[in-house]
């Protein structure tokens, strides 16, 4: 792998990690479409690293304070439930890797699967997010609420669907406000993105630390950290409609790519 192979790949991950438009369709997508070798499991584990360090950058306050309130204090506060729903809603998504790791790796790595989960997860976060009420906070959620919106993630194993963008939708629909839907699937995205880099650390040497690695590191921290805040700022104001038309005109391009190969 080159520098800006693991260059243009750590953005892709600090992009499609946190917005909603899957990054594990990215990572299968443009070694796919630029014929680039596969970069392999030890380079997961450096995107995996990268946007594990955004996002506790960026919510570590947060978890501080959900954990002295959980754990340390063990108060019967709104913020101490929040943690243990959090750890709740982790379990589903976790089982899901677990038990799909290996059509995650092979079968469902299909462009044209994930051309067309593309498509199909744009369409229904259109319909949720414009049909959807925007009356609860952070604070309003419910054990209920987190299992369900822990239950969408486990469709994120398939490339294309978008851990981010399905935990969203979900929020949305049971009435929670874009801010407050993305801001829970990001603190969501926590354990899970720990616990997957985790798993991959038995396949990575001392041998595996290379510029590239380091640059996949890096380039997928830093992206990922200002897609955290962009994010959130956006959704104050904005819809989810511009990620949509995104998503459509990507799977478009992938079916149009697969047909012209094909023949």
């Amino acid at each position: 792998m080159t520098v800006f192979q693991a260059l243009v790949l750590g953005v892709v991950q600090g992009l499609g990690e946190f917005l909603p438009i899957s990054s594990s369709a990215h990572l299968v997508l443009a070694p796919w479409a630029f014929g680039w070798q596969d970069p392999g499991l030890s380079f997961d584990v450096a995107l995996h690293m990268g946007t594990l360090l955004a996002v506790v950058a960026f919510f570590w306050r947060d978890w501080l304070e959900l954990f002295s309130e959980a754990i340390i204090r063990r108060s019967g506060t709104k913020r101490a439930s929040l943690f243990w729903y959090l750890v709740a809603a982790t379990i589903p998504g976790a089982l899901a890797g677990y038990l799909l790791e290996d059509q995650a790796e092979t079968t469902f790595r299909n462009p044209l699967l994930i051309a067309v989960m593309l498509i199909a997860m744009g369409v229904i976060l259109y319909l949720v997010d414009r049909r959807a009420a925007k009356r609860k906070g952070l604070m309003e959620m419910s054990l209920a609420d987190s299992l369900l919106i822990g239950l969408s993630q486990a469709f994120a194993i398939i490339p294309g669907v978008s851990r981010s963008g399905v935990t969203m939708t979900a929020g949305r629909s049971l009435g929670f406000t874009r801010e407050t839907a993305a801001r829970f699937s990001f603190l969501l995205s926590t354990p899970i993105i720990f616990g997957a880099g985790v798993m991959k650390l038995k396949d990575i040497s001392a041998g595996d630390f290379t510029l590239p690695f380091i640059i996949g590191i890096v380039s997928s921290a830093v992206v990922g950290f200002l897609s955290i805040g962009f994010l959130l700022r956006y959704l104050t104001e904005r819809s989810f409609t511009m990620f949509v038309w995104y998503r459509f005109a990507l799977g478009l391009a992938i079916i149009g790519l697969v047909i012209v190969r094909t023949f």
